[in-house]
């Protein structure tokens, strides 16, 4: 599961730095220069089966390869193979955020990229410790994953005066050694 997790990370991280490729045709899906048409005369065959749009998809791909610094196709490479080498189920997961990844609104895109930069400048163990608790969650059933939901949510809209009330009332709960069972259910209205 976490070599999953840093699979999806790596590439929602490529897709970071690409930028949206132009067309520099006229044709959907033709190739504009010298260089494109010898890329695609080397796969004739898997060229003729695809659609015009799988077509500008691959000459965009090709493109922003082109752009890219051999450190940064390396890394490529190694992410392509690494994720090669997962299990089909995990291959299809991986694939599927990337898909969820591309339909976002470009400002909730951006706002994942901050999230993740601020993730990364965290000391390891942090990461880990963050880590650890995702993990958790998306092990809970899902009545309990959308009650933890509903909680923060309703957490977020608290003032800070209202959070500290919350705070304050849960310390005095768990002081409370006669305290019903069930009492952190007071979070679940």
């Amino acid at each position: 599961m976490r070599r999953l997790a840093l699979i999806v990370m790596l590439l929602f991280a490529l897709s970071f730095s690409a930028a949206p490729a132009r067309a520099q045709s006229p044709s959907l899906g033709e190739p504009a220069n010298d260089a494109e048409r010898a890329f695609v005369q080397q796969h004739p065959y898997q060229w003729s089966q695809l659609t015009p749009e799988q077509r500008q998809t691959v000459l965009q791909n090709y493109r922003h390869w082109q752009k890219m610094t051999p450190e940064e196709r390396g890394i490529a490479q190694r992410n392509f193979n690494e994720f090669r080498r997962l299990p089909p189920q995990e291959r299809q997961q991986a694939l599927q955020a990337l898909r969820r990844w591309r339909n976002l609104p470009e400002a909730q895109r951006q706002q994942l990229r901050e999230a993740y930069g601020r993730f990364r400048a965290l000391p390891p163990d942090r990461r880990d410790q963050i880590f650890r608790r995702y993990q958790h969650f998306q092990q809970l059933p899902p009545e309990q994953r959308q009650r933890l939901l509903n909680n923060y949510r309703r957490w977020q809209q608290m003032t800070p005066e209202q959070r500290s009330a919350a705070r304050q009332q849960m310390r005095q709960m768990q002081a409370n050694p006669n305290r019903p069972r069930g009492w952190h259910r007071f979070w679940n209205r």
